[in-house]
């Protein structure tokens, strides 16, 4: 049996982090007459607040968008501490890489940080894959192993990916006019989520989700031949 569940853009966490603050800061500087500076600092309120936001509308504490307020937060303190922004722009660095070191330990600890946003679209609110993932992920299920390796790698990928966004921006930051790395940062992050969608579909999500359509179809059938038994 399968349940419904609200279907919600995924690209809309993106579009609200890239596109938005880009309309900020231009919204700001041409027609408030803000400085680059306050442009910036302006445009990156946004994404705090859209995380402050989630988390209060969700009602549950999530690791991942915690990481990006803390870095967020601090990094505006910092670019207001000394004025520059061309360190407002190396903060969006900043978050891609403290998310990806976040990344890459869950993983070393055994509780990959990615399985999170990646189960709900393989399992689809489906009773029967639910319990194939469960059995799966606790070592029950034949595929097991395997699994856990592609889940593994899944995450791996994507934290490998936004260390090297981290360190495309920070010398672009530092290399680039403003202006230009004001867009080009999102072009770049776009990218990387990209590739990391790509590979990690390769990879990890896409051998999953089969182990997880397999184990589901294999104890259907064990259940229909135990009630003819």
């Amino acid at each position: 049996m399968t349940t419904k569940t609200s279907k919600q853009n995924p690209f809309l966490p993106l579009i609200v982090d890239v596109a938005v603050p880009l309309g900020s800061y231009y919204l700001g500087k041409d027609a408030f007459g803000m400085s680059t500076f306050a442009a910036l600092a302006f445009s990156s309120v946004v994404p705090a607040l859209r995380t402050v936001w989630s988390t209060v509308r969700e009602r549950k504490t999530n690791g991942l968008a915690g990481l990006i307020l803390v870095v967020n937060v601090v990094s505006l303190v910092l670019g207001f501490v000394s004025g520059d922004p061309r360190l407002l722009l190396a903060k969006d660095s900043a978050v891609s890489s403290t998310i990806a070191i976040g990344i890459l330990v869950s993983v070393a600890l055994g509780k990959p940080m990615m399985t999170t946003g990646l189960k709900p679209f393989l399992v689809k609110g489906d009773a029967a894959k639910e319990a194939a993932w469960q059995r799966l992920a606790s070592g029950a299920a034949a595929g097991s192993a395997v699994f856990l390796r592609k889940e593994r790698a899944f995450s791996i990928v994507w934290g490998a990916a936004l260390l090297a966004e981290c360190v495309v921006r920070v010398v672009g930051a530092y290399t680039l006019p403003v202006d230009t790395m004001v867009w080009l940062g999102g072009v770049i992050l776009a990218v990387a989520i990209l590739v990391a969608m790509v590979v990690g579909g390769a990879l990890g999500a896409g051998p999953m989700e089969a182990l997880v359509r397999a184990e589901a179809a294999n104890t259907t059938v064990q259940r229909e031949v135990a009630l003819a038994g």
